[in-house]
């Protein structure tokens, strides 16, 4: 079992800034790849970012050049920069295993001004 907990959503207003944080607990050994979700209002959720126990990444073509998804052990980052209203939605952590996918409970980001 994975649990998985995610903090540092909020209000900002567009241009800025927010980092992620998703702190993993379990059995983190069995996790092959760690990813952000997230699901704006009224659309489907989609693939934010992830990372490979390697440390591969991969983004979606919309926050490349202003996300960075990092990993150390047991905790994974997103930084958002560069900040959009259209990055408004809830982020969740998510994390591949080879028996299950495990998700957290979300985070709400809102780019407003």
């Amino acid at each position: 079992q994975v649990q998985l907990v995610e903090s540092g959503g909020g209000l900002v207003q567009p241009g800025g800034s927010l980092r992620l944080s998703c702190a993993a607990s379990g059995s983190i050994f069995s996790i092959n790849v760690m990813g952000w979700y997230r699901r704006a209002p009224g659309k489907q959720r989609e693939l934010v970012a992830a990372i490979t126990s390697g440390g591969e990444t991969n983004y979606a073509d919309s926050v490349k050049g202003r996300f960075a998804i990092s990993r150390d052990n047991a905790m994974m980052y997103l930084q958002m920069n560069s900040l959009e209203p259209e990055d408004t939605a809830v982020y969740y952590c998510n994390a591949f295993t080879p028996s299950r996918n495990y998700w957290g409970r979300g985070t709400q980001v809102t780019v407003s001004s």
